[in-house]
């Protein structure tokens, strides 16, 4: 990076905004970077994260800017990606966010940070180069768990009280509501889990400085004052239809679990649930009337997706691996280790056959085997009829 025409303060005076005198971190010209990836990208731009992924964020942008050769394998996805990068590229455009950023109190966290939400690693490539913060950073790694609980804008009077009832139950027993401050399901379940003094996230499509729907705006203020309101895009940025299909497995990826309550047959939700799946989160729908449109997106989940029925508050806990109001830790920390992935799949009361167990948790049977018989020899779970099941009183 010698050549590179920028120096380390001046990236750190582009960045002292957002970034907090003296705040420790990664590498200031890996952070300058990631802020200037993050004004040339939308969300989820794979090649781009690739890319970052392969060689860092600062020698990225400089492979992208100067056109210098990229790794082989990426070679041609790098070419064809500086076609939409390089229009937007800005220099001056970094520190512009970032006084933007300072004016709206919103602050700037970064992969290595101690706040950063490790669980959003598990999107790859596709994961935020930067996430912008307006609230309590530190509150992005719950120790409770969280619970993403998401549906449809326009929800019935059931589907408000159903998420109303579940949010303000979770959030009262400690785990954080997650959910994208929209009208209906998402507003009903931010408001009670503050009426209940519980934690709730807002993630945003557009700037965590730009309240949407602004009918919301005092809503998503509450919440920045004792939660906290995310954005991957900068301030200013407007919310589009691709934000909101990209702010939807940041929702997810948060989530130790995703509950769909009430969403119609195309609705916006499925595509939470869908990201949800795709990581290995476990997933719950709440059932509807059968002759309601709002819910029929739930029972689809329900019978095509292997959603969990979730009627209460205790459902979602067993969906997390609660027992008895205890959220069992993850062995050695990691939540997404294979024994942990299989003991979510399971039910203390309803036994599950192999195959089901395998859909519900990503694994390879062959593997789903091997972890049943080390549980089995544990005593973590026990063999009955028709499948498995989990042992309650088994501690790990």
């Amino acid at each position: 990076m010698s050549s590179w025409p920028v120096s380390s303060d001046t990236a750190r005076r582009a960045l002292a905004g957002a970034r907090g005198a003296g705040r420790s971190g990664p590498d200031v010209l890996d952070t300058w970077a990631r802020v200037a990836w993050n004004l040339l990208t939308e969300p989820g731009d794979g090649p781009a994260g690739a890319l970052i992924a392969e060689c860092g964020a600062a020698q990225a942008l400089e492979i992208a800017v100067r056109g210098l050769p990229a790794p082989a394998h990426l070679s041609a996805d790098v070419d064809r990606g500086r076609e939409r990068w390089m229009p937007r590229w800005r220099p001056e455009g970094i520190a512009e966010a970032c006084a933007a950023a300072a004016r709206a109190g919103v602050h700037l966290i970064v992969p290595g940070d101690p706040s950063w939400p490790a669980p959003v690693d598990d999107l790859g490539s596709h994961r935020p180069v930067v996430l912008w913060v307006r609230g309590s950073d530190e509150l992005l790694r719950p120790a409770g768990g969280a619970v993403a609980l998401v549906g449809a804008r326009a929800a019935t009077g059931y589907g408000e009280h159903v998420a109303g009832e579940l949010a303000a139950d979770l959030a009262g027993s400690g785990t954080t509501v997650v959910s994208g401050a929209a009208y209906g399901i998402d507003g009903a379940a931010h408001r009670a889990a503050l009426s209940v003094g519980g934690t709730t996230l807002a993630f945003l499509a557009g700037g965590a400085d730009r309240p949407y729907p602004a009918g919301h705006s005092q809503l998503i203020d509450r919440i920045a004052t004792s939660g906290a309101v995310i954005s991957e895009a900068p301030c200013g940025a407007a919310p589009t239809k691709w934000r909101f299909l990209q702010r939807n497995r940041l929702i997810a990826a948060i989530s130790d679990a995703t509950v769909v309550v009430e969403a119609g047959w195309r609705s916006g939700s499925l595509n939470t649930a869908g990201h949800a799946a795709s990581l290995g989160r476990p997933l719950g729908a709440v059932p509807g009337p059968i002759t309601s449109t709002a819910s029929a997106g739930c029972h689809r989940l329900m019978r095509d997706y292997d959603a969990r029925c979730i009627t209460s508050a205790d459902d979602v806990r067993e969906l997390l691996g609660w027992e008895d109001g205890t959220l069992l830790p993850a062995v050695n920390g990691n939540r997404t280790d294979r024994t942990t992935r299989v003991m979510d799949a399971l039910s203390v009361r309803a036994e599950r056959d192999l195959t089901q167990i395998a859909r519900s948790c990503g694994l390879a049977p062959a593997e789903v085997e091997a972890e049943l018989g080390i549980l089995a020899l544990s005593g973590g779970v026990e063999r009955g009829r028709s499948g498995w099941r989990r042992v309650a009183s088994w501690k790990r």
